[in-house]
């Protein structure tokens, strides 16, 4: 797995893994970090056929802001033909992906490498 420089924000990573673009937030996930990951997270997503993983094992705390970002992510990709995959065990976030159908759209897989063998991307509606 290739690690690429560390970002400027402490609330995340970025590497390449399995042809993927890894994503890893990390801390509390509220409105001062989704500025700091949002222009990274488009950066990422602008091309054609993007391959992203986003990781919130890391993620200490999440609110609507850190909703958004999945949602913005998810939909960029999508519209760019390319696959993106979620990463997610903590309990209270789990509970606020189900609670907003996002679970449903972006299925949390409970490991990197089960992100990773996961074949395509979710498209579901809510």
């Amino acid at each position: 797995m290739q690690h690429e420089p560390a970002a400027r924000s402490p609330h995340l990573r970025t590497r390449q893994a399995g042809g993927y673009t890894v994503l890893e937030f990390a801390g509390e996930i509220d409105i001062l970090a989704a500025a700091e990951i949002q222009p990274r997270l488009d950066e990422v997503t602008a091309g054609p056929g993007p391959r992203v993983v986003i990781d919130l094992t890391d993620v200490e705390f999440f609110d609507c802001s850190g909703l958004r970002l999945l949602y913005r992510a998810r939909r960029r990709v999508l519209d760019h033909g390319g696959r993106i995959h979620l990463v997610c065990t903590h309990p209270l976030t789990l509970r606020v992906l189900r609670l907003t159908g996002l679970h449903k759209l972006l299925p949390p897989c409970s490991t990197l490498e089960a992100a990773l063998g996961r074949p395509e991307a979710a498209s579901g509606t809510l």
